[in-house]
Parts: C-alpha cells; sequence; structure tokens
C-alpha cells in the first residue's frame, strides 16, 4: 500500500516561503503589528470612563439612529443597548481587565478590517465570475472547515509569536463569509433592477457600484457581522500564539487550573461578542 505523506509536502512548503519570501512576510508583519497595535494604543489612551461613554453613546446612536437618535421613538430604540454597554464595559474595568478588553477589540476590528478588505472585492469577482466563483468555493469550504488551530502551526512559522499570527490565523478563519455573503448578495439583486439600469446606459462600473451592491447590502452587511463573530471566537485560540488581550487570561486560567480566572475573562468575551453582535445587526438593518 502506498503511503501518502501530505504533511510533508506541507512543510517543505511553508519553510520554502519563510525562507524564500521571507521579505513579503516581514512587510506583513509589519504592516499588521503597526495596525494592531495603533489601536491599542488608541483605545487604551483614552481615560475608561471616557472611552466607556464614547463606545455607549456610539452604540445607542447606532441602535436608535433610523428612528432618529434624539426622539423619544428613538430613545426608546437605543436605551436597551446603550445601557447594556455601559453596565458590561463598567463590570469588565471594576474587574480590572480593561486594558485586555481593549487588547481584545483592537485585534477584533484589525482582524475584521483586513478580511473584509479582503473578502469583499473576492466577492464582488466571484458575483461577476461563475469561473472564479466555482474554483473558489472548495476553498472557502476548506478554510472553514478546517480546525482552527491548524492555522496557527504555519502563522508561527511565518510571523513567529505575537499578535501578528493571531491576526493571521482569525483572517483566514473569518474570511470565508465575507466572500459567500458579498457574492450573494450581488447575484440575489433582482434582474429588473438591473435591467433597468443597464437600459439608462450604465456601465458595470456603474451598476456594480449605484445598483448592486446597495440592494445587497443587508446581506453584505450580515456578512461582515459574521465576520465579527467568526474573528471574535478566534480569541483565545489566537492567544496560544502570544495575542494579547482576554483570551491570554482564558488560557492562563487553563493553564494554572483557575476557574475563577478563566470564568471572569470569558464573562468579558460574552460581553464584547454581545456589544459587537448588536452593533453590527443595527448597522445591518433599517429598523
Amino acid at each position: 500500500m502506498i503511503e501518502v505523506e501530505i504533511g510533508k509536502y506541507v512543510e517543505k512548503g511553508v519553510n520554502f516561503l519563510s525562507t524564500q519570501c521571507s521579505p513579503i512576510f516581514n512587510f506583513v508583519r509589519t504592516l499588521v503589528s503597526g495596525i494592531v497595535g495603533f489601536l491599542q494604543q488608541l483605545l487604551n489612551y483614552p481615560n475608561p470612563f471616557i472611552m466607556i461613554i464614547i463606545i455607549s453613546f456610539f452604540a445607542y446612536w447606532i441602535k436608535a439612529r433610523k428612528k432618529g437618535a434624539f426622539t423619544k421613538k428613538g430613545f426608546k430604540n437605543g436605551i436597551g443597548l446603550g445601557s447594556f454597554s455601559i453596565i458590561g464595559l463598567l463590570l469588565l474595568n471594576s474587574m480590572g481587565f480593561w486594558t485586555e478588553t481593549m487588547n481584545t477589540i483592537a485585534l477584533i476590528i484589525s482582524a475584521s478590517f483586513l478580511a473584509l478588505l479582503l473578502g469583499i472585492p473576492l466577492g464582488i469577482w466571484a458575483s461577476r465570475n461563475d469561473t472564479f466563483a466555482s474554483f473558489i468555493k472548495p476553498v472557502l469550504d476548506f478554510m472553514q472547515t478546517m480546525p482552527a488551530f491548524v492555522y496557527l502551526i504555519p502563522a508561527i512559522l511565518l510571523f513567529n509569536v505575537g499578535n501578528v499570527p493571531g491576526v493571521i490565523a482569525t483572517v483566514v478563519f473569518s474570511l470565508p463569509p465575507a466572500v459567500r455573503l458579498t457574492n450573494l448578495g450581488i447575484r440575489e439583486v433582482q434582474e429588473d433592477a438591473v435591467e433597468a439600469a443597464r437600459s439608462f446606459g450604465c456601465t458595470g462600473s456603474q451598476l456594480l457600484m449605484k445598483v448592486q451592491i446597495p440592494l445587497a447590502m443587508p446581506t453584505i452587511m450580515t456578512g461582515v457581522n459574521q465576520v465579527i463573530m467568526l474573528a471574535l471566537s478566534m480569541v483565545v485560540i489566537a492567544s496560544m500564539v502570544g495575542a494579547r488581550g482576554l483570551g491570554q487570561l482564558v488560557y492562563k486560567g487553563i493553564l494554572q487550573a483557575r476557574m475563577g480566572l478563566g470564568f471572569e475573562a470569558g464573562l468579558g468575551i460574552v460581553i464584547i461578542a454581545i456589544l459587537l453582535d448588536r452593533i453590527s445587526q443595527a448597522l445591518s438593518t433599517n429598523n
């Protein structure tokens, strides 16, 4: 019986990339490290209570804006999310997890931004090219079903340890929904609207930017929500390669069998998850 050692060839490929393409990976490492470092400094610079006010008002405004942020209906619509934001963030600050919370949010924002920066254009390309859509579908299936821990191995070899491999692994894991839902949203735009735009003389780019993307925006924003949630689910896993944040505290609690620390850090991740989920959902709806 012939044994096929796929892993051996994967290792050779990664080692080849790490030696022959090191300038490219050094550039990516510097870029991603700069983005994450800037966001972490930005979020940690103000007084925690000022940041709590800013984040809570933003959450309130996002939820209330469609009804009028400063109207009675808008206040009723947004006060729940705003109040949850204040209470949740005050709790995290009182537990002494403020820096870790901001570092976690910085990691999520960085990874989500990079995933959307890659995923939305790929989704647009897939919606306009059936051959590319057929090619990328199994690739996305592979990316989404491969255990997340596996991504950490090549990430460490190519980017060392720290925030960068955690962000890169998170981008790979959270990318598929952005591609899939952008592709789906544009393809589901009614043919009547497309034909009407063409009859008025729209070029291909005008059709895409002024008709298809605006009509597909609810579906695309659902993809944004899924990217953020998947990025958040990688927080604890990314801590295994040195990514800073609440995930690092959970991992520390596991290693030291400190149930209290693990529970508190896990509660912090739950608070962030609910807050980011509600904000991204509010962005994707007209309610």
